[in-house]
């Protein structure tokens, strides 16, 4: 195998390991709505109105990233998403460390950073569109 088809599937392996994880979050606000979501932010004194941009930062930016069109805009969207929502309801974590010892946000550092490097590689070969678009 030659390096470019090495980093074609690596692309694609990060597109389908992110958004796929996502997508879990996502289903779920599909079957029961974003009403735990639209309550953090009434906590917060914030427009319980917002709480339906997580089918834009849960479900359509992960299926953008997975089908690999507008890849980098739909990441920029996912990381974003996540970070709001992390420092809405996790924002403790990240000066605390877990029972195990381990950084408490680690998981969110994850599903904030990891899409940031999906919108500086982009889609990779494997993509439904194969011409270069806007933000791909």
């Amino acid at each position: 195998m030659n390096a470019q088809r090495l980093e074609d599937a690596g692309k694609l392996l990060l597109r389908i390991l992110i958004s796929g994880l996502l997508l879990f979050h996502g289903v779920d606000k599909l079957l029961h709505g974003p009403v735990d979501v639209a309550s953090d932010l009434a906590e917060r004194g914030l427009p319980t109105v917002m709480a339906y941009g997580v089918y834009l930062g849960e479900v359509l930016a992960p299926l953008l990233i997975l089908v690999g069109v507008w890849t980098r805009l739909a990441a920029l969207v996912y990381s974003g998403s996540i970070a709001f929502a992390t420092l809405l309801v996790h924002g403790r974590d990240f000066v605390h460390l877990a029972p195990t010892g381990a950084w408490a946000a680690e998981t969110w550092v994850f599903y904030i950073v990891a899409p940031l490097a999906v919108a500086l590689l982009g889609p990779g070969r494997h993509a439904v569109v194969q011409r270069q678009i806007p933000w791909d």
